[in-house]
């Protein structure tokens, strides 16, 4: 089980995969947003999500865990 974190505290601003969907490295799965900054968040392996752990506009800080992969 692999799990893709928040790179820093933000908004879930939107949320490109949805479960059972598989994901590739480097892939856009979730856009965060910080300081009026977009910051997108790439799953750093492949895998097909398991688990959604946000929803749009929830606030996530560093380290939360926001999607789990199989």
């Amino acid at each position: 089980m692999k799990e893709i974190t928040a790179t820093m505290a933000g908004t879930v601003l939107n949320i490109f995969v949805a479960s059972g969907d598989k994901v590739n490295p480097g892939q856009e799965v979730v856009m965060l947003e910080s300081m009026k900054m977009e910051i997108p968040i790439e799953s750093e392996s492949a895998g097909t999500v398991q688990e959604m752990r946000v929803n749009i506009g929830d606030f996530v800080n560093e380290g939360d865990v926001l999607i789990v992969l199989e």
